[in-house]
């Protein structure tokens, strides 16, 4: 996924929670992307707030957003129903820019313009850079209204962030190709898990890290990557 991509997932959006760390905890507050470019994801604040502080001390960042209504309602079976949309996040690090160079790129590119405007109105106004970070782009129809199986999902790097794999895989070594991790898949609509020539593998395209096919496996071959 592109940075312009990734950038109109989240701002069409709009407010996301953007998440700091402030000594031993998680601060949340709720703000916006405004720009975009080659360097990475822009945003504002004022140097008065919590949020500057824990920005400059830490220089990290995590922010989340989604698309469709946040309202859970719940069926007549008694479990949550959620209208299809898209969760997407990413943690990364933040860098300070001058109004100086938040000038320059207005001048080439024009969706900085409000950064600008809005720095001349309030003074105090200060812009950040997400310039390196991961992120995940969760796209979710739980009742299967558009396609056959519950969610799409795509993992995104920028900036060369240092990143691990995170997610089920099943070991083909302790495998012993029952076929129960399949079965509890396909019938809850995820069907991430398929067989290949080395027995069973999941898709982690497909997968919701949901557990149930690590608590159907009778030999534990299936391991958990957090």
């Amino acid at each position: 996924m592109k940075i312009e991509e990734i950038y109109k997932k989240f701002d069409d959006i709009g407010c996301l929670t953007f998440a700091t760390i402030d000594g031993d905890y998680p601060e949340t507050r709720i703000a916006h992307l405004f720009a975009w470019d080659e360097e990475g994801l822009y945003f504002r604040t004022m140097t008065v707030k919590p949020f500057y502080k824990q920005l400059k001390e830490t220089g990290k960042i995590s922010i989340c957003g989604m698309s469709a209504s946040p309202n859970v309602e719940i069926g007549e079976d008694g479990l949550p129903n959620f209208e299809p949309g898209y969760t997407i996040k990413a943690t990364g690090n933040v860098k300070e820019i001058s109004f100086e160079e938040l000038k320059e790129k207005a001048s080439k590119k024009p969706i900085f313009q409000l950064g600008v405007k809005d720095t001349l109105k309030y003074p105090d106004t200060v812009t950040f850079c997400i310039y390196s970070f991961k992120g995940d782009y969760y796209n979710y129809d739980y009742d299967c209204q558009s396609r056959d199986h519950k969610i799409i999902r795509e993992h995104f790097n920028f900036g060369d962030f240092p990143d691990r794999f995170k997610g089920l895989k099943i070991n083909t070594k302790t495998c012993i190709k029952c076929g129960k991790c399949e079965e509890i898949c396909q019938s809850i609509n995820f069907k991430a898990v398929y067989q290949n020539e080395e027995g069973y593998a999941i898709d982690v395209d497909k997968c919701d890290v949901c557990g149930s096919c690590s608590k159907e496996c009778p030999v534990n071959a299936i391991e958990s990557y957090c």
